[in-house]
């Protein structure tokens, strides 16, 4: 009888140290889950300010180009002669 005892004592032990890893193991993926999230959030920050940043340099190359500068002349000249071709296309389609 006594050995049926140990046996049951043994697996009792052993289900509650399952249960303890598996309640461990649920706090520390909560954990991961909330960092995930905030590391979400600030990728999206991130990837928001980068788009921000890339079109304020886009801005200062053409007002530099404008102003005299001869690195981004090239450039400007394009976008002005794509925004006129935009522009005549609209006329275009208002005088029809």
């Amino acid at each position: 009888m006594s050995k049926i005892e140990d046996i049951v004592d043994t697996l009792e032990n052993r289900i509650s140290k399952v249960l303890h890893k598996q309640e461990v193991l649920k706090q520390t993926n909560a954990k991961l889950s909330e960092q995930l999230e905030s590391y979400q959030k600030q990728v999206l920050e991130y990837q928001e300010q980068i788009s921000e940043w890339s079109d304020r340099y886009e801005t200062l190359k053409t007002a530099n180009a404008m102003l005299g500068s001869d690195e981004n002349k090239r450039e400007t000249k394009l976008k002005i002669n794509s925004l006129i071709r935009d522009i005549d296309h609209c006329i275009a389609q208002l005088s029809e």
